[in-house]
C-alpha cells in the first residue's frame, strides 16, 4: 500500500498544533494537510479512510483543547474561504473566518449575523456547534448546509434536517464535515446593523480576557430547568435567554469563589469566570485538572453538573 505522503502532495509530518489553536496548547500532529477547496477535503478524507488513519477537521481552533501528546493521525486544516451573496442568500465555504463574514455582510447592510460580532472561529465550526451569542444562533439564518457524510457522500441538508439544538446539531453528533452553508439574510439599516455588531465586539473586549490565549467559554450555560428546584429562585435575578432561560455558568463559578483558581499556568479568569486562560506555557493536563476541579466544586455547592462545550483532540 502506498504511503500517505505519496498520495497527498503537500502533506507535512510532526507539526506542532500549538500555533493552530487559540489556546496555544498541544503537541504535534503526526500528519498535517491544508485543504484549500472542497475537492481537497473530499480527496483527503477518502485517502485517510482507505488507509485507516484517524483524522480531524480543524478550522481556527478557537474551541479546541489539544492533548500535550498531540494527535496520532492527520489534521486537515480548512482553508476553503470563498463566499458570495446573491438575492440575499449568502453562500460561504466552511473554512472562512466567521468574523470576516460578519464584517462583510454588515458592511453590505445585510441583517442576520450582526449578533455574532466578535465571535471567533470559522463558519464550519459555527454551523456544527450551532454557535450563538446575545440571543442569536447560526440556525436562525441557515437555509441549507452542504456536507460530506460518514459514507463519503456529498449531501445538501435543509435546515430542519440539521436538527439544530443548543450548541449542537446532527452534524456534530454524526461527525459529518461541513463543506459550505447557505444563509438567508435580510436587507436592513446599514448603520444600525453595524452598530449592533460593533457594540458586541466592544462588549467582548471589555468583558472577556482576550489579552490571554483562550478557547472561549469552557462550559455551556445551565438550562434553568436543570437547576435544582429548591435553589432555582436564588438565580432568578441572573436568568437570561440564550435562546431559552439559562443561568450563566460564569455566575455560578464566581459565586463558588473560583475566580483565579489555578493549576500550573492555567487559570480561571477573573474577568470572565467561564473562561480558562493560558498564563504562559500552560499544559493541556493543567486545563483538564482545572476543568475537573471546577465541575466538582459546582456540583458540591449547587448540585449542578456542568457540561463542557469545547472540543478535545488527542485524549
Amino acid at each position: 500500500m502506498k504511503k500517505i505522503e505519496n498520495i497527498l502532495p503537500g502533506i507535512r509530518k510532526n507539526i506542532s498544533l500549538k500555533n493552530y489553536n487559540t489556546f496555544k496548547i498541544g503537541g504535534p500532529s503526526k500528519y498535517f494537510f491544508i485543504a484549500k477547496n472542497k475537492e481537497d477535503i473530499i480527496k483527503t478524507v477518502q485517502v485517510v479512510k482507505k488507509l485507516r488513519i484517524p483524522f480531524f477537521i480543524l478550522g481556527e481552533g478557537s474551541n479546541l483543547l489539544v492533548s500535550d501528546k498531540g494527535f496520532k493521525g492527520l489534521v486537515i486544516r480548512l482553508q476553503n474561504r470563498k463566499y458570495k451573496v446573491k438575492s440575499l442568500i449568502l453562500h460561504a465555504e466552511a473554512g472562512i473566518s466567521f468574523p470576516v463574514l460578519v464584517r462583510e455582510t454588515t458592511k453590505l447592510g445585510l441583517s442576520g449575523l450582526e449578533w455574532a460580532g466578535g465571535l471567533p472561529g470559522t463558519l464550519g465550526g459555527a454551523v456544527i456547534g450551532n454557535a450563538g451569542a446575545f440571543g442569536g444562533e447560526i440556525k436562525d439564518v441557515i437555509s441549507a448546509v452542504e456536507i460530506l457524510d460518514g459514507k463519503g457522500n456529498v449531501r445538501k441538508l435543509r435546515r430542519p434536517q440539521c436538527n439544530f439544538s443548543y450548541r449542537s446539531s446532527i452534524l456534530s453528533k454524526n461527525n459529518w464535515i461541513v463543506l459550505s452553508a447557505f444563509m438567508k439574510l435580510k436587507k436592513g439599516n446599514k448603520k444600525n446593523i453595524q452598530a449592533i455588531s460593533k457594540d458586541h465586539i466592544r462588549y467582548r473586549k471589555e468583558r472577556h480576557p482576550l489579552e490571554y490565549p483562550n478557547i472561549g467559554s469552557i462550559f455551556k450555560n445551565c438550562n434553568l430547568k436543570k437547576i435544582p428546584k429548591k435553589i432555582r429562585a436564588d438565580f432568578s435575578h441572573v436568568v437570561k435567554i440564550d435562546p431559552f432561560p439559562v443561568v450563566p455558568t460564569a455566575y455560578l463559578i464566581s459565586e463558588a469563589g473560583l475566580k483565579r483558581l489555578r493549576v500550573g499556568k492555567a487559570e480561571v479568569s477573573n474577568k470572565h469566570p467561564n473562561y480558562i486562560v493560558n498564563l504562559g506555557n500552560a499544559r493541556a493536563k493543567d486545563v483538564i485538572k482545572l476543568i475537573h476541579l471546577v465541575k466538582e466544586k459546582i456540583k458540591n455547592k449547587f448540585g449542578i453538573t456542568l457540561e463542557e462545550e469545547i472540543q478535545y483532540l488527542g485524549f
